[in-house]
């Protein structure tokens, strides 16, 4: 855990000449076949050996795998290592609660291993034994359990119980790290922001609030006032852009989309601001975000060219990209 900041940097700095860049724009502007071959030049993928477009996901997989190879051997700190691979375990315990609740296999909904593999997860689970797995996460594990054991329980309510888990998790593992405690507090925002925006009153928002952020639930409950007043709630906070987004969309009768995608690029958005003058442990935590949102871009192209969609509309469609 303890690796030399300037030695992981001078890493990064020949590994971000594998970065899709600009070119993941220009993928949008071809065909399929064209673009796969793009894409396969650039040397995305690790290495990993394909013949046609239609294996793209074998390419996706490969770079995730990378990613998490290089998050392991190189990350600076717990902290850093939590904020990143964490919310995995919270989403595969979920799943795995709800597929014993179920009786089935769980392994269709699991994502790669966080910090815990996903089968110590479903072993604590069969076992009914959480004290091998961290703080909230056992403490998430056992409370899913017993609210299944109860009638008419719901995967819905199960869920809230690992988000809140989750933002409870990383506020705590990132305390110490002012960059990643600002992010866990902002996202947190963006998420209770969201969820109020979805919501049919102030009373289902309040059952899937996660703590974590700076928006107390007092500020959040006054998005059903209108958008004067949660303007006006929402003032110094910081939020106010965020919340007219959400209610843009909502007056045009769209989806959350673009309120969503900045809640997904935040952290790289927010590093690429001062890209240039990282310091410390920032430039490893910038290379590591922008490869998941190229991983994230690289899947939303190919499956809009497969299925023929404009080159506008896939533009659109990307995370952290300025498309002029």
């Amino acid at each position: 855990m303890a690796v030399d900041s300037l030695f992981t940097n001078g890493i990064i700095a020949v590994r971000e000449k594998y970065l899709l860049k600009d070119k993941i724009v220009r993928m949008c502007e071809v065909g399929a076949d064209e673009a796969f071959r793009m894409l396969v030049e650039s040397g995305f993928g690790a290495g990993e050996s394909v013949s046609s477009v239609y294996e793209y996901e074998k390419l996706l997989l490969a770079d995730s795998r990378s990613t998490d190879d290089f998050i392991r051997e190189f990350c600076p700190s717990k902290a850093a290592l939590h904020y990143l691979l964490a919310p995995r375990d919270f989403h595969n315990a979920k799943a795995v609660a709800k597929a014993e609740h179920l009786g089935t296999d769980p392994a269709a909904m699991l994502a790669p291993d966080g910090v815990i593999p996903a089968g110590d997860i479903q072993a604590c689970f069969r076992s009914g034994d959480f004290t091998p797995l961290y703080g909230e996460l056992g403490k998430a594990c056992s409370a899913a359990k017993e609210y299944f054991s109860q009638e008419n329980s719901s995967g819905a309510e199960v869920g809230a119980i690992f988000d809140k888990a989750l933002y409870e998790h990383l506020k705590n593992v990132c305390g110490k790290n002012k960059t990643l405690k600002n992010f866990v507090s902002e996202k947190a925002d963006m998420t209770n922001i969201l969820t109020a925006m979805r919501s049919a009153d102030a009373d289902f928002a309040a059952k899937y609030y996660v703590k974590g952020g700076s928006i107390s639930f007092d500020t959040l409950s006054k998005i059903f006032s209108g958008e004067e007043e949660a303007l006006k709630a929402f003032q110094g906070s910081g939020k106010q852009d965020f919340v007219k987004l959400c209610f843009a969309a909502k007056a045009e009768g769209k989806p959350l989309t673009e309120a969503e995608k900045r809640l997904s690029s935040y952290e790289a958005d927010a590093l690429a601001v001062n890209k240039y003058d990282l310091k410390a442990n920032l430039p490893f935590l910038y290379y590591v975000l922008r490869r998941r949102t190229e991983n994230e871009n690289v899947r939303i192209v190919f499956v809009c060219l497969l299925n023929g969609m404009p080159e506008r509309e896939i533009k659109s469609r990307l995370r952290g990209v300025q498309v002029k």
